[in-house]
């Protein structure tokens, strides 16, 4: 069985390390961590790794995050991959810092990455990781805030959690998003 894993962020040395990547820095740690290396590809950096008899497709779309839908919906096709396969891994101001929270569909709730996949997919009935990256910003500086560095005290707290949410990933492949649910969410 194949799964897209469709990590979420910007390209570019100016938004490495920044709040809007947190997507990026977990497709990293999760292709490390199973021994797969990116190379560059049509739309997307990529990945293929293997975890219990599964394979994962795992990508960093180089569309920029408010394009993303055109690399998902490519990788979807190329590599035969059902949508209930899908996992979007993205940043999300509504959760605390660190907070990780998955769910198998739901609006786009502002976010400009979300809201690109599914009109371009035509449902919002996918899976989605939420990493909370907070919202400790002055009213309309919302941008500046996603797309700023990670302060110390923040690395302090999403450091550890990185290779919480890779394990996330390797469970919605391995048991399902119910489960993963069960067994995370809340944690």
């Amino acid at each position: 069985m194949k799964y897209l894993i469709a990590c979420l962020g910007n390209t570019g040395s100016e938004y490495a390390n920044t709040r809007h990547n947190i997507g990026f820095m977990v497709g990293d740690f999760l292709a490390g961590d199973l021994e797969s290396k990116f190379s560059t590809e049509r739309l997307a950096q990529v990945a293929t790794a293997k975890y219990k008899s599964r394979t994962l497709v795992i990508i960093k779309p180089t569309t920029y995050m408010n394009l993303s839908g055109k690399a998902v919906q490519y990788w979807l096709r190329t590599e035969n991959i059902p949508i209930e396969n899908l996992l979007v891994v993205v940043d999300d101001i509504a959760l605390p810092t660190g907070v990780l929270r998955m769910k198998t569909k739901g609006s786009d709730a502002g976010h400009n990455g979300l809201q690109n996949i599914i009109e371009t997919l035509g449902t919002q009935d996918w899976a989605r990781l939420r990493f909370g990256i907070g919202d400790n910003f002055p009213r309309g500086k919302q941008v500046d805030y996603v797309l700023g560095q990670w302060s110390s005290q923040e690395l302090d707290i999403i450091m550890p959690r990185i290779p919480v949410a890779a394990d996330m990933v390797k469970s919605f492949a391995s048991i399902g998003a119910a489960r993963t649910m069960n067994l995370y969410n809340n944690k």
